[in-house]
């Protein structure tokens, strides 16, 4: 058969599935429209049940939606003449007892799409790859399985080339029609600890990360969509670019948030100078926060006077010595431990008030316990939970803190800096010390968090906390009764909807518990003690030993998918290492892959990048790039005075694709990024100003830079190209 006949063929096919589509998209949103209908008359089953129909409804229809661009991409030809179409999700057809129509990319069955090659065909003649816009089919192109596919000595394919080759949009697309054996082995892997993913630049690690989670929310959906996923990113800019994966994989249980947003109600971007990062990003900070904490449970130095009806009582160094060695050896938080302080003082207080009132008439050992004796402390106990002097003086020797009321007032307090770092050098604090009404910083992230833990919330927040989680729990419990007649329905052997995919009995009992109607990634992202199914880091060479107690702490199941490149790390509190950091954490348990081949680079940019990458690290190797784009980069040496002229000039030949203009801050060039704002991003063209500044500030800086470009690189200097850029000028 002819190409053009083969093209249209499979153009009516995929067709057909587009009206298959619209027809479940159709009949899904009047199933919506009628549960949402439903009356209840108030029953609390029939509630649940609505809730059930309403949540797996919307669920299946944002699926639907999200499949509509690029529904098949592919086929895979049998050997023995089946025909497997791939796509973004699962169609069948009901009248012919559920006959896949098109498998979901994460099935079983679609495994071979990606893995299939000559030496090992696994069943497969040939590899077929629609090139598709919106719903329609453009070309095709069939894929020789020879060689080890892309991860070995192979050419690309068509369909590949034809993908990084394409210019980049606004936000990062998925690479789902285009997955290769290597990248398909790790989204596959059935561990389900920690899983890092290294690699250079380009080597598509931030996409196989994200298609990880859709293949983990795909094979355990019951157990992860209860807490959603966490995924922490470097910068906004980088959440947005990668935002719309997911979503466009059928993904939406998904919180994103940068490190300067993991404390709820703040958010920050502003950065700590090197040494207040190394010193706050330590866990020998966490030696600090505890002594900072111990220096607000205070003695009164001189004696404080209690002022009652019939005497005055002093409230003196012995005293609130014992209640504070009292309350410490509780083991409780600092909020939650005032109570038993306070308790020590009231009892001494109505010892010594009593004693002093009945001296001469009350002296004798048997007086003490009688009637007389405990009416009059009585009457002493009841002016002492009334004295505002006492309750001042509480206040005053352990008040109840809230974090950032804690954090402020230590790292703005020169006296209490000095008590809290005593023993280390005077540096290590004036390095931490700021000025009042300066901002929170991303480095104090972590410390607030760790603050609330620390100080705890209180005798009053945590009897509330129990009543609410014993009501939580009576409704799941019943919630759970309900779920186990409904997760029933459905055939497990083919690729439905079933309602415990979609909702689960805690899930419900929250929203019907609470009358939180907000959506988990809302609910999640407001809420501190939230705790997540799978936390995605990317650029994870960044976060600091403190950064990771905080995610190590949204995760208890220790589920994480962990991105990043060590030669890339520029945060003095980041990572040099991978095994220190998840020791610590989760022992052996975790598992390293590493992608080594380059798929946004031409290998013309890599080798002029690879000198800053020996600058690094001797011994560090880039990336193999699959392609070459024929054009080296160019360099533009001008005088400073025509810096922004040329940067403009150069700018204005990039008339296709996206270009970004990266830069020191300092220089004020319109328009430009800094290398930080630019990690985790792509852009068609790069035109990089005065390396030799970036430079300054590290290496890694200079190469992240270089390494944003997928067609163009040009660099533009005053001064001569630093010596690891040698390549640059030849």
């Amino acid at each position: 058969m002819s190409k053009q006949r083969e093209l249209r063929a499979e153009r009516d096919y995929v067709e057909a599935l587009y009206q298959r589509l619209d027809a479940e998209r159709e009949s899904t949103a009047a199933e919506l429209t009628t549960a949402m209908k439903a009356e209840t008359g108030g029953n609390t089953e029939a509630l649940f049940q609505r809730d059930v129909a309403v949540n797996t409804l919307r669920t299946k229809q944002n699926r639907l939606h999200a499949a509509d661009g690029g529904l098949c991409f592919g086929r895979l030809a049998m050997s023995d003449g089946e025909r497997v179409y791939i796509g973004r999700i699962g169609l069948f057809d009901e009248e012919d007892d559920y006959r896949p129509l098109l498998t979901d990319w994460r099935a079983p069955a679609s495994r071979a799409f990606y893995t299939a090659t000559a030496a090992r065909s696994e069943g497969v003649a040939f590899r077929r790859h629609f090139l598709t816009r919106g719903r329609d089919v453009l070309d095709l192109s069939d894929e020789p399985l020879g060689g080890d596919s892309i991860s070995g000595d192979s050419e690309a394919s068509t369909a590949l080339l034809n993908a990084v080759n394409a210019p980049r949009a606004e936000a990062m697309a998925d690479i789902v029609s285009t997955i290769q054996a290597d990248q398909d082995e790790i989204i596959r892997l059935p561990h389900h600890g920690v899983v890092v993913l290294d690699g250079g630049p380009g080597t598509g690690k931030t996409a196989v990360a994200l298609h990880r989670v859709a293949y983990l929310l795909y094979t355990q959906r019951e157990r992860m969509s209860r807490s959603g996923v966490l995924i922490v990113g470097p910068n906004a800019s980088f959440l947005r670019w990668i935002g719309a994966v997911l979503p466009s994989l059928g993904e939406t249980d998904v919180v994103f948030a940068t490190p300067g947003e993991l404390f709820p109600g703040l958010r920050t971007t502003r950065q700590d100078d090197a040494d207040a990062k190394r010193i706050k990003g330590s866990l020998d900070v966490l030696a600090v926060l505890a002594a900072a904490v111990a220096d607000r449970q205070e003695l009164p130095g001189e004696p404080i006077p209690i002022e009652l009806d019939d005497v005055t009582v002093p409230l003196d160094d012995e005293l609130v010595s014992t209640a504070r060695e009292r309350a410490r050896s509780t083991g409780l938080p600092h909020n939650d431990a005032r109570p038993a302080f306070r308790k020590h003082v009231v009892e001494v207080l109505v010892e010594r008030a009593v004693a002093d009132i009945g001296e001469g008439w009350l002296d004798e050992p048997e007086d003490r316990g009688g009637p007389l004796w405990a009416d009059l402390a009585e009457d002493v106990l009841h002016e002492l939970k009334q004295s505002q002097s006492l309750a001042k003086a509480v206040d005053q020797l352990w008040p109840h803190l809230t974090p950032t009321e804690f954090l402020h007032d230590l790292l703005s307090d020169e006296t209490r800096l000095r008590a809290a770092f005593h023993g280390r050098p005077d540096a290590d604090w004036q390095a931490v010390h700021r000025r009042l009404g300066d901002a929170w910083t991303v480095s104090d992230v972590p410390l607030l968090d760790e603050a609330v833990d620390l100080l705890g919330e209180g005798p009053a927040t945590a009897r509330a906390q129990r009543a609410a989680e014993h009501e939580r729990r009576r409704q799941a419990k019943y919630a759970a009764e309900l779920m186990e007649i409904l997760g029933d329905q459905g055939d497990p052997d083919y690729e439905q909807l079933r309602v415990t995919d979609v909702v689960d009995a805690e899930r419900l009992a929250d929203r019907h518990g609470s009358g939180d109607g907000r959506v988990l990634a809302e609910r999640a992202a407001a809420d501190r003690d939230w705790t997540y199914g799978h936390i995605v880091v990317d650029e994870a060479q960044e976060l600091s030993e403190m950064d990771w107690r905080l995610l190590m702490r949204r995760c208890p199941s220790k589920s994480f998918t962990i991105v990043g490149d060590l030669a890339q790390r520029e945060s003095p509190a980041g990572s040099r290492a991978w095994e220190p950091v998840l020791s610590r954490y989760v022992a052996q348990r975790w598992t390293f892959r590493q992608l080594t081949v380059n798929y946004r680079t031409p290998a013309e940019i890599m080798d002029v990048a690879a000198g800053v990458l020996a600058e690094i690290g001797p011994g560090l190797t880039p990336p193999t790039s699959i392609r070459s784009s024929g054009t080296r980069p160019s360099t533009w040496h001008v005088p400073v005075p025509e810096l922004a002229e040329t940067v403009a000039k150069a700018r204005a030949e990039y008339t296709s694709g996206t270009t970004a203009v990266i830069a020191p801050a300092d220089l004020g060039i319109e328009g430009s990024i800094s290398p930080y704002e630019t990690k985790g991003l792509e852009f068609d063209s790069v035109i990089v100003v005065e390396p030799h500044r970036i430079l300054i500030d590290g290496a890694a800086q200079l190469y992240v830079a270089l390494t944003r470009a997928t067609q163009r690189l040009t660099i533009v200097h005053s001064e001569p190209l630093p010596e690891c850029l040698a390549a640059a000028g030849r």
